[in-house]
């Protein structure tokens, strides 16, 4: 198991768009399950690579349904509206509502470098959206309202 160090609000990778996984490599899969050990560890439910200072286009997620592995994710499709709290393991002891799709449809590729198709409602679409916006540099604080210290 090896915990990354997560970045926190004001290091410049948080802002920076991250770059498209070429091709899954050893060292790929490799982030992913460290990307997965320091979610668990910071009782997370989920966490994009710029988070962990590495400019890649990797998420990781579980909503309590099990581990999600996103390679190069994109949202394809988005259905209603749904305005929850959210915090972020990169902005501790800070929440806010964000408004959201309450369903999106997301292409990615697995560790094996198949394209998959996920359907997410509810916090799974919120986790989705969320982790996808690191990939774009974009944090939730930048949509939130009623922003509050926890």
């Amino acid at each position: 198991m090896a915990v990354y160090k997560i970045v926190e609000m004001g290091e410049p990778i948080l802002r920076e768009k991250a770059r498209p996984v070429p091709r899954i490599t050893p060292n790929v899969i490799k982030l992913l399950e460290n990307m997965a050990d320091t979610m668990y560890d910071a009782r997370g439910v989920g966490l994009a690579a710029p988070q962990v200072g590495v400019s890649k286009r990797v998420v990781v997620i579980d909503t309590g349904e099990g581990l999600i592995e996103l390679i190069n994710p994109e949202i394809i499709g988005k259905e209603g509206l749904d305005t929850e709290y959210e915090g972020c393991l990169s902005i501790p002891g800070i929440t806010g509502e964000v408004q959201r799709a309450a369903m999106v449809k997301v292409r990615a590729l697995d560790r094996e470098g198949r394209e998959k198709e996920y359907v997410g409602e509810g916090l799974l679409a919120r986790a989705f959206q969320h982790e996808i916006d690191h990939l774009e540099g974009i944090l939730f604080v930048d949509k939130a309202q009623n922003i509050k210290k926890t």
